[in-house]
């Protein structure tokens, strides 16, 4: 099976040059009113750009792809402002793994269309292939802001290749939720699958590092695979493959871990907290694995369990939000509410912009009397929830370790 990021880009670039290039850049805007320049923008074509214009678009039709990119370099050469050219040779270029040449000129239409998500997110892939992976995740994420329109394809690649860079940013959350999302989309790729296990056992790497030669592949293949059934909604095969999984790699740092999570998505919860425990026994300062199951606590009305889990992590991590705001809400369900207040304002300094945090700090503020601090609390979590929602709606939805079913 061809890896992933050679068959989305095929299919990509395919897609791109089967569309009049400007109808392509305008997202979905009438092809009549965006072939052209409009009127008095743009100097008149002169009959010598006009000739290796259409030149250009015949030999690209014709499949004659070094005779094309070198007439659209000539034409591009005439009219440097001519976007539509621009956008056919940088795909063309990029069809012929012409990366540095092709980045060249995504950005140069990317600077045309201000408004357009597609050049940046081609610029972020050419990046991607040329190892600047700094690089590629901010164009990749400013393409996504400003929008691809209704282009499954281009979504699909945008987000495997984001996925496999917040692996490296060691998100291994939000890379997760992007894996699962296009295992529903019914991928089946070899590299999908490995990303997704390199997300569950908490592994920053690139799929295409995890080589036949990489000692580890076979298990970060198969928790991939459990995962992958599990995005597909195949429980039991899920299920399956993780208890084999742990019967032949028992010691395996946060195989455990993964599967709690799991049980846990499955609303099996005296399993999930065995699974986490024994994670603890493997490595004894897993944090994560102590705030599942005071999470689990405090879901199932017994907080009151959950604090010295909660405590041991935050003494663990002491910079990590999610400790605080875990024991934050242990303290907060037992009646502590100032020692509450304490652990909430520590999570809040750490991470400002999580709505759940403002969400319990102000009925901790409410029932200490604090009125203006919880009148403020509530709206900030309003204003931070709605902008959760508006990125949710493009795409941009980052995840965490304990994914809260309900608003907290």
């Amino acid at each position: 099976m061809k890896k992933i990021e050679c068959s989305f880009a095929a299919i990509l670039v395919g897609a791109a040059l089967s569309l009049p290039g400007a109808a392509v850049l305008a997202q979905g805007t009438n092809p009549a009113k965006t072939a052209r320049p409009a009127a008095g923008k743009q100097a008149a074509a002169s009959p010598a750009f006009e000739k290796v214009a259409a030149q250009a678009k015949e030999a690209r039709e014709a499949g004659n792809l070094d005779e094309a990119i070198a007439h659209y370099q000539k034409a591009v050469t005439l009219r440097p402002n001519w976007d539509e050219g621009l956008w056919y040779l940088a795909t063309l270029l990029y069809e012929q793994d012409r990366y540095p040449e092709a980045a060249k000129a995504f950005k140069q239409v990317a600077r045309l269309r201000p408004k357009v998500g597609a050049p940046l997110v081609m610029l972020g892939l050419c990046e991607y292939r040329l190892g600047q992976y700094d690089e590629s995740f901010i164009h990749l994420q400013q393409g996504r802001q400003r929008g691809v329109g209704e282009n499954p394809d281009l979504l699909r690649v945008m987000g495997y290749h984001e996925a496999t860079l917040l692996l490296l940013r060691s998100d291994f959350e939000t890379a997760q939720r992007i894996f699962t999302g296009l295992s529903r989309d019914g991928l089946n790729s070899q590299d999908l699958i490995v990303g997704m296990g390199l997300a569950v056992l908490r592994i920053s790497a690139l799929p295409k590092q995890i080589d036949q030669q990489n000692r580890d592949r076979e298990v970060i293949r198969r928790a991939g695979l459990a995962q992958h059934y599990f995005a597909q909604l195949n429980v039991a095969d899920a299920r399956t493959e993780y208890e084999r999984l742990i019967a032949d790699y028992p010691k395996t740092p946060n195989l455990q871990y993964a599967y709690g999570r799991f049980l846990i998505d499955t609303r099996d919860d005296e399993a999930g907290l065995v699974a986490f425990q024994r994670e603890i026994e493997n490595s004894p300062k897993h944090a994560l694995a102590r705030l599942q199951i005071a999470y689990v606590k405090i879901r199932n009305k017994e907080p009151e369990a959950g604090i010295p889990l909660a405590q041991e992590a935050v003494l663990m991590n002491p910079r990590l939000p999610l400790a605080h705001y875990i024991l934050g809400r242990c303290l907060f369900e037992t009646g502590e509410n100032a020692k509450a207040i304490e652990e909430l304002e520590a999570a809040q300094k750490m991470a400002p912009a999580e709505p759940r945090i403002y969400y319990t700090l102000a009925r901790a503020y409410a029932k200490a009397n604090r009125r203006d601090d919880a009148e403020r609390a509530r709206e900030t979590f309003a204003r931070l929830n709605k902008q959760v929602e508006d990125a949710a709606q493009r795409g941009e939805q980052k995840a965490d370790a304990i994914e809260e079913k309900e608003k907290p």
